[in-house]
C-alpha cells in the first residue's frame, strides 16, 4: 500500500550543489575585504571565484562546513587580499586607487574632503605589515570579533590585540602626518 515512488538522490552530491554556496551579503563582504586588504576592482570577482572554489573544494572532500560560512568566506578573502598584495608592487596599487578616484564622480577633482581621506586610508593600509593590516580589515570592515579572527587565523586572541592595536597606532600616525603635510 506505500508503494509510491520515491525520488532518488544522487550519493555523494547534496540536493543543492549548483546553488552558489555564498548569499548576496556574503559575496558582497567577501569584495568589500578584498577592496580593502589591497586588491585591485579587475580581480574582485576572480577573488569572489576563489573563496567560492575553496568552499565547494571543502564540500567535495566531505569536510565540515564551516560554523559561520559569512565569517569563513571573508577570511579566506582576507588571506587571499594578503597573497594579492604581497605580489604587487605598492606604487601599481597606488597609482591604480589615484585613477579610480579622479575618474570618479566625487573624486579628488571634485576637490572633496572625503575623497582625499579614503585615499590617505587606503594608503595608509599599503604600508601595514600584511599581517596588521589582516586584523585590522577582518575587524573593522569585516566586523568579526577578536575571538573570531583568532580562531579563523589560529592564533591566540592576545596576538589579535596585539596586532590591532599596533595597526591603529601605525595607520593613526601616519593619518596625522599626513594631515599636517
Amino acid at each position: 500500500m506505500g508503494h509510491g515512488r520515491r525520488t532518488r538522490v544522487p550519493i555523494g552530491r547534496p540536493r543543492n550543489a549548483d546553488a552558489d554556496p555564498l548569499d548576496a551579503s556574503q559575496a558582497d563582504r567577501v569584495r568589500a575585504v578584498l577592496a580593502l586588504g589591497g586588491v585591485s576592482q579587475d580581480y574582485l570577482q576572480d577573488g569572489l571565484q576563489q573563496v567560492r572554489l575553496r568552499l565547494l573544494e571543502r564540500r567535495a572532500r566531505g569536510d565540515e562546513p564551516p560554523r559561520d560560512i559569512g565569517a569563513w568566506a571573508v577570511v579566506v578573502a582576507s588571506n587571499l587580499a594578503v597573497d594579492w598584495h604581497r605580489s604587487k608592487e605598492r606604487q601599481e596599487r597606488v597609482s591604480e586607487r589615484l585613477t579610480l578616484l579622479s575618474a570618479s564622480d566625487s573624486g579628488i577633482q571634485d576637490g572633496t574632503e572625503k575623497s582625499l581621506q579614503a585615499l590617505a586610508v587606503a594608503e595608509g593600509l599599503d604600508a601595514l605589515p600584511a599581517a596588521q593590516r589582516q586584523v585590522l580589515v577582518l575587524r573593522y570592515y569585516a566586523d568579526l570579533t577578536v575571538p573570531q579572527i583568532a580562531g579563523h587565523l589560529g592564533i591566540p586572541s592576545g596576538t589579535v590585540k596585539s596586532r590591532l592595536y599596533a595597526a591603529a597606532k601605525l595607520l593613526r600616525d601616519r593619518l596625522h602626518v599626513e594631515e599636517a603635510v
